[in-house]
């Protein structure tokens, strides 16, 4: 019996979200993650993105590519009310889901007792009855596959792919379209003159297991419509961090210490609530020149607690070698475990 797999993805959510709460909005170009020059865009409206403007690009340029946009500060509770509403409803149909961040999410299918078009206009609608958003939507037999067709026809998308259309429905895609494939992965591909997925489709499994290793061969059956990972109902954190951007470009390690001493705090309280201990550290520093660097430590013991956190965060700091300016500092704990609450013995 093949599966039936959903992929939801909420159409430039935060941007939305804005515009449905201020009507005055609707039709422009909405940015979304800050008035300030030095933060980035965390979304926006698909106005905005006629100019170029795209998620992570850094403010200054998308004012540069958007005279007229309207640039908005991230109000997260407000999106995540809205994003409740909405999984509220995803769970009315099945509570095989799984969510892949606050706007998107798998459902699996396969079980409901409905006819799996009936089910995505039946989402769709009440979406968009209880929030005035509209979802792009994406079935098929596979995660990929879902994943890809959510995206066909966005905004306000429904597609579905058969087995029947794969693998030459892919054929013209990008490559860049490929569920694991990553920008330096892409450029890779490009450099060797494949653009295409009927490019990539011709390579033997052999050659691309040379490239990327035993990933190479996840990226050959996928494009021929093999994709065997499951709907996984709970996901596992892999890293808990906190970043920020600072209003000048420093190279003094005394003025970046407070910021990490935040973030451990920050970090340490979202640990202890959910009863997790992780011992690998992790500093991500951007130079003015918009590049990113990142240094990592995996200690020999888990820790949760602030001040640990903080000291080992800095040790890595006072290793790193600033050759320029940083404008953008972050700190991130992974490789968890579960903390077990010992009794103590009377004896």
């Amino acid at each position: 019996m093949d599966k039936v797999i959903m992929h939801v993805d909420m159409d430039a959510f935060f941007a939305s979200v804005e515009v449905m709460d201020n009507r005055s909005l609707r039709g422009k170009p909405v940015i979304v993650g800050g008035i300030s020059e030095r933060g980035v865009v965390a979304t926006c409206s698909y106005e905005a993105r006629t100019f170029g403007v795209r998620s992570a690009m850094p403010i200054y340029m998308a004012k540069a590519k958007c005279h007229n946009g309207i640039f908005l500060p991230v109000r997260y509770e407000r999106y995540k009310e809205i994003s409740n509403k909405i999984f509220s409803v995803f769970n009315e149909i099945t509570s095989l889901i799984e969510p892949l961040s606050i706007d998107e999410a798998y459902l699996d299918l396969t079980h409901v007792n409905k006819d799996s078009l009936y089910i995505a206009r039946f989402i769709k609608n009440r979406v968009k009855k209880e929030t005035g958003l509209n979802i792009s939507i994406g079935l098929s037999y596979n995660k990929f596959l879902a994943k890809l067709a959510s995206d066909w026809n966005k905004p306000n998308g429904l597609k579905i792919i058969k087995k029947s259309d794969v693998p030459n429905i892919l054929f013209s895609l990008s490559i860049d379209k490929v569920h694991g494939l990553g920008k330096k992965s892409v450029k890779n591909l490009n450099d060797i003159g494949i653009f295409t997925i009927e490019e990539l489709y011709k390579l033997p499994v052999a050659f691309l297991i040379d490239l990327f290793g035993k990933f190479g061969a996840e990226i050959y059956d996928r494009i021929r419509g093999i994709d065997n990972r499951e709907v996984k109902i709970f996901r596992e954190r892999k890293s808990i961090g906190k970043e920020t951007t600072f209003l000048n470009d420093t190279d003094d390690k005394d003025d970046i210490k407070p910021y990490i001493k935040s973030f451990a705090s920050s970090i340490a309280s979202i640990m202890e609530s959910k009863s997790l201990s992780g011992k690998n550290i992790t500093i991500k520093i951007k130079t003015s020149s918009f590049i990113n660097h990142t240094k990592s430590k995996t200690l020999t013991r888990y820790i949760h607690r602030e001040e640990d956190i903080y000291k080992e965060a800095c040790n890595i700091l006072e290793k790193l070698k600033l050759e320029e300016k940083i404008r953008l500092i972050g700190l991130s704990i992974s490789s968890f475990k579960e903390k077990k609450i010992e009794q103590l013995s009377l004896f």
